[in-house]
């Protein structure tokens, strides 16, 4: 049975708020959240790890579907959503063949907001990014008062005093567990690294199958390993994800996951995963805040991302003034909150106590194909990328979590 794509206006509309807990009572997210990977990972392989939105890995395992092994690896394929995968399946004959797997056919959801920073503290710690302090591309460093980046940690407070939070490989560090992380060599000591994902040893190699090998090697010895593809993400925001570019490099992905699982250990757990999906962004909905004093108005900085924009007030201006206006000149474009709505509908998830001085005072969810801007602060390229993600759509929320034997 194949997997039914919803129509485009299903895609682009917005989701449910996903719940941090373990239950899976209906409602999105719970057990089937990118959150609770890692953990129900850990209570898979024989050492769970609770972490504070999931207490009980083991139910996060059995609600995931995944059976029990001495070895698991787990991949995450940055920008590869669970839309954008079921609509290329004809190019990717192993994870066609997952997808054929009734189990494999239900997404699970990953974080607010839907992009690479958030999506990898939350999964590296399996928790939440009002707990790991990490909620977007650009956010308020409040040791400067200034904007910084997450990504590279530029004018960022350190990555470890930022994030807190013990990762899941820590913690199975600590307790004696072998965990082996794979990826290129330039990310084994960045600064995202030792925010979201430290505590493995890190094995790093340019090449994609020698990356996929040793992560079989890697599996040969009981414990946990995590290898990272980034080529979906970094082709779909430089060509769009619809282009043949990113095509191509799908059929890639597909090459180097199936690599991993003829040459991955006999009864080694296989999990395929993402950190958030991709839309393709429409340059006559680009609106640009520069250009556009009823939306620059009382606005001192804009933080986030193209789809998630974050909004800080400056020092006299009123944020319910600001978000009136925005809603005003919006309209049906996007959904606009001030700071303490988002928080009271648990956007984010449980707030860590430092997080509201970094969170802007109004945040912004654009829908459809919309993209906010600002040319201020942004370059020509960041404002105008083919595909974009960070809202709270079903095509950006959706990831797979895909489990295979070897």
């Amino acid at each position: 049975m194949g997997v039914e794509v919803p129509s485009t206006n299903e895609l682009l509309d917005f989701v449910p708020v996903a719940q941090y807990s373990d239950h899976a009572d209906g409602r999105r997210g719970g057990p089937l959240h990118l959150s609770a990977l890692l953990p129900a990972v850990s209570a898979a392989i024989g050492v769970p790890i609770a972490t504070p939105v999931h207490p009980d890995p083991e139910r996060c395992r059995v609600a995931l579907g995944m059976p029990k092994a001495s070895s698991a690896i787990v991949v995450l394929v940055d920008g590869m959503g669970y839309w954008n995968l079921a609509m290329r399946l004809g190019h990717a004959p192993y994870l066609r063949s997952l997808m054929n797997e009734s189990a494999n056919q239900r997404p699970i959801s990953t974080c607010t907001p839907s992009t690479t920073v958030a999506a990898m503290g939350t999964f590296g710690t399996g928790t939440c990014p009002g707990l790991t302090c990490m909620t977007g591309y650009t956010q308020r460093n409040p040791d400067t008062g200034a904007l910084c980046q997450l990504i590279g940690f530029k004018e960022a407070p350190d990555p470890l005093d930022l994030q807190r939070q013990p990762t899941v490989f820590e913690r199975l560090d600590e307790r004696g567990v072998r965990v082996t992380t794979v990826g290129l060599p330039k990310f084994a000591d960045s600064p995202l690294t030792k925010a979201a994902l430290r505590g493995p040893a890190y094995v790093g190699d340019i090449s994609p199958s020698q990356r996929a090998l040793a992560a079989c090697r890697a599996a040969r010895s009981a414990g946990l390993t995590y290898l990272y593809i980034r080529d979906a993400d970094k082709i779909g925001h430089n060509y769009g994800w619809n282009s043949q570019r990113w095509i191509a490099a799908f059929e890639r992905i597909d090459a180097q996951l199936a690599l991993v699982r003829r040459n991955a250990p006999k009864g080694t757990l296989i999990v395929v995963t993402a950190d958030h999906g991709m839309i393709e962004a429409d340059p006559g909905q680009r609106i640009d805040i520069a250009s556009e004093p009823l939306l620059s108005a009382g606005v001192a900085m804009v933080g986030g991302e193209p789809r998630a924009p974050m909004l800080y007030a400056e020092t006299d201006a009123n944020a319910d003034d600001i978000a009136s206006r925005w809603r005003e000149r919006l309209g049906d474009a996007a959904l606009v909150l001030t700071r303490g709505e988002a928080l009271a509908d648990g956007l984010f998830g449980p707030i860590d106590a430092r997080v509201p001085t970094m969170l802007g005072d109004v945040i912004v969810a654009a829908r459809a194909q919309t993209t906010i801007v600002d040319s201020r602060s942004q370059t020509d390229k960041a404002t105008r990328l083919p595909s974009v993600h960070g809202s709270r759509t079903m095509m950006e929320m959706d990831i797979p979590c895909l489990i295979d034997v070897a």
